[in-house]
């Protein structure tokens, strides 16, 4: 047997906090689809003895909206996202770098100005009231789940722009 001459990568401790709250975003991400999964089969199971579930569509809009929300760090932390390869490969080593880089501050910058919204709207529907239309849910901290996860996602970025060709996660 041949011994790998490479010594594995180590992510540095500083980074540890993020990385669980970034695999522990996925979990909640997954329980988030499960939620939906089991609420509309159970709805359409019941719908069958004339017991719908009350409510169902409030309560899967909000585990969508928590799903998405959830999904955001990890999709951005194992590099899942939709990537326009063939133009990338065209450019030399150095363009590439320079590109990326240029994207991924581009990425951090719209992430932050969307937790900042995300908050601020969030904050405006806690004003107004604003409830689900059937069990009359408040619907504000939705939008600050959002808002955290965006910010998650800035750092996660920002690790990438710090720790090039590094993983946070592997996939």
């Amino acid at each position: 047997m041949s011994a790998n001459p490479r010594k594995p990568y180590r992510l540095p401790r500083i980074w540890h906090p993020l990385r669980w709250l970034v695999l522990g975003s996925g979990a909640l991400a997954g329980l988030g689809v499960l939620a939906m999964v089991a609420i509309i089969c159970l709805d359409v199971l019941l719908r069958q003895f004339g017991r719908p579930i009350v409510g169902a569509y409030d309560l899967v809009s909000i585990a969508s909206g928590l799903t998405l929300a959830f999904a955001l760090p990890v999709t951005t932390a194992v590099k899942g996202h939709v990537a326009i390869e063939f133009l990338f490969q065209k450019l030399r080593p150095r363009g590439r770098i320079v590109v990326d880089s240029l994207m991924r501050l581009l990425q951090l910058t719209a992430f932050m100005i969307a937790a900042r919204e995300c908050a601020r709207y969030g904050g405006r529907l806690l004003r107004s009231g604003e409830v689900t239309p059937t069990l009359q849910l408040p619907t504000f901290w939705v939008l600050w789940v959002l808002s955290g996860a965006c910010f998650l996602t800035a750092l996660v970025t920002l690790f990438h722009l710090v720790q090039p060709g590094r993983e946070l996660i592997r996939k």
